[in-house]
């Protein structure tokens, strides 16, 4: 994708971009959301097309059947598309509740997030949990609270919840007036202006108690909203540029996805507030994103995105320099150098090949089976991108299938699914069956599914004895093997090597953890550990 100047952006390509996730409980909106965006950016053309894209196999992301059945998203989406001078790349993460750690991933490859708030239920759990993962990363997060066009809850309760569930300043840029069937648009406090939800038209007022407001209200609420909005413009945090990009404050902004209203302040906050490219933490440096040679780390990858061709994406964030098309990068786990000869951008409607990216680019490189989550591409470096983690899986089962004479292709297909992040996959020292982990009970289903519809292998579910299971190390290499060797059956293997430990139960864990003071049990892995 080329990127010429739009409409007097900054020059500089780095500058342009802007590279954000939502984050939203189910049915806060998001998908409206998502499309809304791109309609603005010109990458769809109708209204509805996120939601009717299931007969166009390149812009669905629900391309797996069981999302089809369950009508949710199990995947993650990039999109790409331009707006008022900038590049954004929207990467879209699963906000069911059973989603796997492929969504926490994608939150480190972005420089920033939007929150979707249902205005009728404020903070809710999922939204939670994303907004924690956020703040591990400082990722400065704006605020989009949903579906004013329906009763929703009173704008300072909603507030006052933000602040004190997330530990979060808020600073509104807008103002909700009305509510419900009496929402008539919003009121713009630094520039005194007015957007009529009627028309999407602005209007300029002397303030919020200009009577041409009041107008837009039945005359028994008028007085009560201009008190409000008043006390609001007066007592509540001004808008600080430092403390959203430190991830303390987030301006908040009052809409309606599914009535196209609020997208454009959205979307032009984006391009003025959101960092550009930020540094990238690396095992010995940082990397910042100016710098003329590139890097970039795996955070993502999809098989079988088009059914027809059996193919295998590795999602790469860019962190630095400028990646061209046909250009040899450095392979940091095993060395070796490969060639970047078909990277490609993903549109709504398609996807293109990549003739150059830069840092803030997220790109997907075809391969077969070469790349895993959490590698690290250099122009030559030895470094390893941090934060890139594997968390303990939640459930535990072995896999079982009716043909023995399939075993061998069970295993091949297991470690495909487990380089790609699907599962997790445990080889018990003892020579028993593989044991696979996942974080949510969704990945289970996923898993049988891709089993049967892409193998061939019709497999099911044994339980197994362990319920927990956790990495281990030890500065003592000695220590560690004698820990091993004491508890034999109950070690394995992940599949890059580590040792990992498991355990009947978290009593059991914690028995274990006091007996063997000098080993280290880890629930987070994260992959610069990964051996060659």
């Amino acid at each position: 994708m080329h990127s010429p100047l739009v409409n007097g952006g900054p020059a500089d390509p780095i500058a342009r971009r802007r590279t954000f996730a939502i984050i939203s409980h189910p049915d806060a909106g998001k998908t409206t959301l998502t499309e809304k965006l791109l309609l603005f950016g010109g990458a769809i053309q109708l209204a509805g097309e996120v939601k009717a894209k299931r007969n166009r196999v390149q812009t669905r992301s629900d391309w797996m059947g069981i999302e089809r059945e369950r009508g949710i998203s199990v995947v993650t989406s990039v999109m790409t598309f331009e707006y008022g001078g900038c590049v954004f790349n929207l990467l879209d993460t699963p906000g069911h509740e059973d989603f796997s750690e492929d969504t926490y991933r994608t939150l480190t490859a972005v420089d920033a997030a939007v929150m979707v708030i249902d205005a009728a239920k404020g903070i809710e759990a999922r939204t939670r949990k994303l907004f924690e993962v956020c703040r591990l990363r400082d990722i400065p997060i704006v605020t989009f609270v949903n579906k004013l066009d329906r009763e929703s809850r009173d704008p300072f309760d909603l507030l006052d919840e933000i602040e004190k569930t997330l530990a979060l300043d808020t600073a509104p840029i807008n103002w909700p007036i009305g509510a419900g069937k009496s929402f008539a648009g919003t009121y713009t406090f630094g520039t005194k202006t007015v957007r009529r939800i009627a028309d999407d038209e602005t209007m300029t007022v002397s303030g919020a108690e200009d009577s041409a407001v009041a107008a837009l209200l039945p005359a028994h609420e008028a007085g009560a909203w201009q008190e409000e909005a008043m006390l609001a413009e007066a007592a509540l945090k001004p808008f600080d540029l430092a403390a959203f990009r430190e991830g303390h404050l987030t301006p908040v902004f009052f809409g309606s996805a599914l009535r196209n209203f609020g997208i454009r302040e959205l979307i032009d906050a984006m391009a003025a507030y959101a960092p550009s490219p930020r540094g990238q933490e690396a095992d010995k440096r940082t990397v910042e994103a100016d710098e003329p040679k590139m890097t970039g780390f795996v955070f993502k990858i999809q098989a079988n995105m088009d059914p027809n061709h059996r193919d295998r994406i590795a999602f790469m964030r860019v962190c630095s320099g400028r990646l061209t098309r046909g250009m040899k990068a450095k392979l940091v786990r095993t060395g070796k150098a490969i060639s970047l000869n078909a990277p490609q951008f993903f549109f709504a409607q398609d996807r293109t090949v990549a003739d150059e990216a830069y840092a803030g680019d997220v790109v997907g490189i075809p391969n077969h089976g070469t790349l895993r989550i959490g590698d690290t591409l250099t122009e030559g470096e030895d470094i390893v991108f941090r934060g890139v983690p594997s968390f303990a899986p939640e459930i535990l089962r072995r896999i079982s299938i009716k043909d023995a004479m399939k075993a061998k292709k069970l295993r091949e297909a297991l470690e495909q699914l487990a380089e790609e992040g699907v599962v997790q996959l445990f080889i018990p020292n003892d020579g028993s069956g593989a044991i696979v982990g996942v974080v949510g009970a969704l990945q289970l289903d996923v898993l049988i599914e891709r089993l049967k519809t892409e193998y061939g292998l019709d497999a099911a579910y044994e339980t197994t004895r362990f319920s927990v299971c956790r990495w281990v190390s030890a500065d003592d290499k000695a220590e560690l093997d004698k820990f091993a060797t004491a508890n034999n059956s109950a070690m394995a293997a992940d599949l890059d090597g580590a040792p990992v430990f498991m355990a009947s139960s978290p009593f059991s864990l914690r028995y274990d953890e006091e007996r063997w003071p000098t080993i280290r049990f880890s629930d987070v892995k994260d992959y610069q550990k990964k051996a060659a």
